[in-house]
């Protein structure tokens, strides 16, 4: 949290947020460390904004987390994350300090905003240790380092024990894959009776001009017992017709019937 936080270095000791619970987080991770209690401040928009006024207790904080206060670079230090359980409670400091997560029902989406390229840098690189390779951008001045693979999402937010989280964003995933599944069947079974349809009033025009043209009589008895049931029934797929004929037929059978009257229509 006091890495990723607003300001971290000899001169400043900073976060600023919009949660009162991420300010106290901040508040007492300082106290954690040193026993001082941080300055508080509320801004009339909401924001909190919790600091560090005395030079003293900052190099206190510094030396606590092994560093002298004269570094140019504030490089983060991976003798404070030992192993698998400080990985996971590192990144819930930086979450909790820079990071954002999108609605899973809108996308899916995970970032950390840092604001030094330094630091935007060296957390890719800890990623690139997980086996989770982020993506780098710039916006706002603030460097982006954000992950928009579900899978890669899930894996991070279960090594930060956000185990609720994790269920809500499989569940949505399930959700959205069952509905376009839905959606998928439903569009194809509408392209399939507008299909259906058009090749239905096809066949009936080419029988009724058939009967106009005094030509429905000189057609043999399975083509006309094929017409006459595509003008009882123009909704009937081709299969439902050939299990209508006197002597039921394959689809493909009454397909050929029925491009024969197309063919002598024309």
């Amino acid at each position: 949290m006091l890495y990723f936080g607003r300001s971290f270095d000899k001169y400043e000791i900073s976060l600023m947020t919009d949660y009162d619970f991420v300010a106290k987080r901040y508040e007492q991770a300082i106290y954690n460390l040193v026993q001082i209690n941080p300055t508080v401040m509320q801004s009339k928009s909401g924001k909190y904004t919790v600091s560090v006024s005395d030079s003293n207790d900052r190099f206190d904080i510094l030396n606590e987390l092994g560093y002298t206060g004269s570094e140019t670079s504030m490089k983060l230090l991976k003798s404070n994350i030992e192993n698998e359980c400080c990985f996971g409670a590192f990144l819930r400091g930086a979450f909790l300090s820079c990071g954002v997560i999108t609605d899973p029902k809108k996308e899916y989406h995970l970032e950390f905003d840092v604001n030094f390229k330094s630091k935007g840098r060296y957390l890719s690189e800890l990623f690139s240790d997980f086996t989770a390779i982020p993506k780098i951008s710039d916006r706002n001045g603030m460097n982006m380092v954000y992950f928009k693979d579900s899978a890669q999402i899930e894996d991070i937010l279960t090594v930060m024990g956000a185990q609720n989280s994790v269920m809500e964003l499989i569940g949505e995933k399930i959700f959205k894959d069952v509905r376009n599944n839905v959606n998928r069947k439903v569009n194809c079974d509408r392209a399939n009776i507008k299909k259906t349809c058009l090749a239905s009033e096809n066949q009936i025009a080419a029988i009724v001009k058939l009967r106009k043209n005094g030509k429905f009589e000189t057609l043999s008895s399975d083509l006309k017992e094929i017409a006459l049931l595509r003008l009882e029934n123009p909704e009937m797929t081709l299969s439902e017709l050939g299990e209508n004929l006197s002597v039921p037929m394959s689809r493909s059978a009454v397909n050929r019937r029925l491009k024969k009257i197309l063919e002598l229509s024309e």
